[in-house]
């Protein structure tokens, strides 16, 4: 059944289907999600504020899929790659997918794909776009659970993908289950 556009705006939609309410990105086709994994067993992840939730998050590096013209036809893989360089300054010689899953099925139509980057070289600072303030972070993998405390208890949000990436990467074997 098509869906009835309750309210659209330049980044999300609001949307109705057999009476269920729900968010779309009106100018993206999914997310691609990505956990850099460095050499010496680091990972490299990142942290911005996040209006929506008023507060500085720590995150893995992502982005949208499809939503600059420039890209439209992208691979998601092709996408990973140019979000995890634009954000953390790093190149993959290797980008694995992990899974892909709706991003909160209840909620929203989105599907994130999930990617682990291995085989780094380091081409930039980083940071994200001139509109992101992006901050990149380097934590060993066996002191991750430690730190991710520590910055929760310094006032930051912990996205649960890094987790869910974690967990996915261990299985595939692209990391120790140490951390």
């Amino acid at each position: 059944m098509q869906a009835t556009t309750i309210a659209e705006g330049n980044y999300l939609g609001l949307y109705s289907r057999d009476g269920w309410e729900f968010s779309d990105r009106p100018n993206a086709t999914g997310v691609v999600g990505i956990l850099p994994i460095t050499a010496d067993g680091q990972l490299v992840l990142i942290e911005q504020y996040r209006v929506p939730v008023q507060a500085r998050m720590i995150e893995i590096p992502a982005g949208l899929v499809g939503d600059e013209e420039e890209f439209q036809g992208e691979s998601l893989a092709d996408c990973a790659g140019r979000e995890l360089l634009e954000e953390t300054g790093y190149r993959a010689g290797v980008i694995t997918h992990l899974l892909s899953s709706p991003t909160s099925a209840g909620m929203t139509s989105e599907t994130t794909h999930f990617f682990a980057a291995t085989d780094l070289h380091r081409e930039s600072a980083g940071g994200g776009t001139e509109s992101e303030d992006i901050t990149v972070h380097h934590i060993a993998i066996a002191e991750l659970t430690d730190w991710l405390k520590q910055q929760e208890s310094a006032g930051k949000l912990i996205d649960f993908k890094i987790h869910a990436c974690m967990f996915l990467a261990q299985q595939s074997g692209l990391t120790t289950s140490e951390a």
